[in-house]
């Protein structure tokens, strides 16, 4: 896109000139900042504090299932132990993780804009979202909760002996960030988009953070209202859930699972917007199929409103009403297939370089694929009766969840940590990292197919010996996916010091982030620019990108830095 700028200017002072990163100085200007950018560093610092707890709660359940007995943990501490991990890993990291960093970091930039368009509220999702998760770490200190992330009643809303309450106000509190988050995205990207910036100009990342905010807005109030029904039914023995009250327990699940399964797009479709530029950037060529890919973003937010059902195949829901939700859950697949064939569409010769970002993107597309495959199965009612509460529903999700999300990331951080940082990192060791956490992961959680499908139960720590070599197994996976995680903490942060100082376009990528300089200054850019090109137009020449309709031969990369 263009450098072209119109009118709309700020004066050219030193202050404004400066990197954001030393537009203020000390504690007070981090904490109370409205730059969206500074934002996007607090909530990355924030989700990896998490990340980590979550993943510590990951390595006592690996470290437990070593041995078919309870030799680690007891009962009730492997169901607080696997509770912490996913109210953690799925409130605190995975929904928040790309979104509420990158998002927040990249939108403003992408469509030529300065901030978001309400500074203020998302200094305050910020300060939301830290005190969900205080209060998740305080319930933590006190004991913990035994529910699991789920919630289920009526164990949670009369039989729990755990903190369950502060749990739903964790997670109820950290709704709100999600929803303001999403609220300031979509305004953001009606109102805020530089002159030309029309909706077929926007890049795909944008548009699929678009479909995530919808998705905030209208899914995360169903959440928050079911676990306030929760909690009247805990507090005061209102009949809403129990039975013996006069409730419904599947009405819990409904809504539940009417919020929890389009919570799965929230983790993965900015993954996927994350991908698609990387892949296109890779390549250097122009996406295939733009409309598609952005179409496609849209039709899993409307379509994963509708298939929440297939998580109740045995709950003894109405027979015709689990075959619809079943054909729904095959349907809602065909716009991720469409992303797929896509991508390898765009590689199709292209003259690929085998970075870091790349392979972490080749990472999330194999791992993507594998927990698609298996979705796709679990839609299938004969195959989910036979595995429903398996360890394979348990490798599925992470497959998806973790996998998927976690390796889109790490792509992200790489991709786009000279433009936050404005320093490089070592290349070498982000293909070593990519590596370690493709192939510690599938042997971590490719075992648990196996085990799921043999009869292995979730949430057991108990089992048979003939399960102990495939349960040593991925304990062995855990460790190398462990390495893998902990390895870009130490050279990244190595680089903030050592790194070679970045250049504007350090990967020869199109898009408006890459033409203000590494670190961005702290209004973005001194003059609003005029886009008058189509999104990801190659080759990227010293002038910027070939015009709009021109020829998109490949040429050569520009060298990096």
């Amino acid at each position: 896109m263009n450098a072209r700028t119109s009118q709309d200017a700020i004066p050219d002072t030193a202050e404004e000139r400066a990197s954001y990163l030393n537009a203020g100085h000390g504690l007070r200007s981090w904490l109370l900042t409205t730059d969206h950018k500074r934002i996007a560093l607090l909530y990355l610092v924030s989700v990896t504090f998490f990340f980590a707890v979550g993943g510590s709660a990951a390595s006592l359940i690996r470290l437990d299932l070593l041995t078919p007995q309870a030799d680690l943990l007891t009962n009730d501490g492997y169901n607080r132990a696997f509770s912490l991990h996913g109210i953690v890993m799925v409130w605190f990291f995975l929904i928040p993780s790309i979104p509420n960093v990158f998002g927040n970091f990249l939108i403003p930039l992408m469509i030529g804009a300065r901030d978001l368009a309400f500074p203020r509220l998302n200094l305050a999702s910020w300060y939301i979202f830290m005190a969900g998760g205080l209060i998740t770490l305080g319930i933590v200190v006190m004991g913990g909760v035994d529910t699991g992330w789920t919630f289920y009643t009526p164990f949670s809303s009369t039989y729990s002996n755990g903190y369950v309450l502060g749990a739903l106000a964790a997670v109820f509190v950290s709704g709100f960030s999600s929803i303001l988050t999403g609220l300031n995205f979509i305004v953001t990207v009606h109102k805020l988009r530089a002159p030309g910036m029309t909706w077929g100009r926007l890049p795909l990342f944008v548009w699929s953070h678009y479909a995530t905010s919808v998705i905030f807005v209208l899914a995360t109030p169903v959440l928050s209202i079911t676990l306030v029904l929760v909690a009247l039914e805990r507090i005061f023995g209102v009949g809403i859930f129990d039975p013996k009250l006069g409730g419904d327990p599947l009405l819990f699940q409904h809504l539940f699972w009417f919020y929890s399964h389009p919570a799965v797009y929230i983790m993965v479709l900015p993954a996927m917007g994350v991908v698609t530029e990387l892949i296109t950037a890779a390549a250097h060529k122009r996406v295939f199929g733009y409309w598609f890919i952005a179409g496609s973003s849209i039709a899993i937010a409307v379509i994963g409103f509708m298939v929440w059902g297939h998580h109740m195949f045995v709950s003894g829901q109405s027979p015709y009403a689990s075959t619809i939700f079943s054909f729904l859950s095959v349907v809602v697949a065909v716009p991720s297939a469409i992303k797929v064939y896509n991508w390898a569409a765009t590689l199709h010769k292209g003259e690929i370089l085998l970075d870091g970002p790349f392979l972490f993107a080749m990472g999330f597309i194999g791992l993507f694929v594998v927990g698609g495959l298996t979705g796709l199965m679990l839609a299938m009612l004969a195959i989910d009766v036979h595995v429903h509460d398996t360890m394979f529903v348990v490798a599925h999700f992470h497959y998806i969840m973790v996998g998927g999300t976690v390796s889109a990331f790490f792509g992200a951080l790489h991709y786009w940590w000279p433009k936050i940082t404005g320093r490089l990192s070592n290349d070498t060791w982000a293909r070593v990292s990519a590596l370690a956490i493709f192939v510690g992961f599938n042997l971590t959680f490719f075992p648990q197919f196996m085990l799921g499908y043999e009869g292995m139960p979730r949430r057991y720590h108990v089992y048979p010996p003939e399960f102990q070599v495939l349960q040593v197994m991925s304990s062995l996976g855990a460790s190398v996916l462990a390495v893998g995680y902990v390895l870009p903490l130490v050279y990244l942060s190595w680089s903030l010091r050592y790194g070679k100082p970045a250049g504007p376009n350090p990967w020869g990528a199109t898009g408006l982030e890459w033409s203000v300089p590494s670190p961005p200054p702290k209004h973005n850019f001194d003059q609003i620019p005029w886009v008058d090109t189509a999104p990801y137009c190659y080759p990227v020449t010293p002038d910027g990108p070939a015009p709009e309709g021109g020829d998109s031969k490949q040429k050569e990369r520009m060298e990096h830095g």
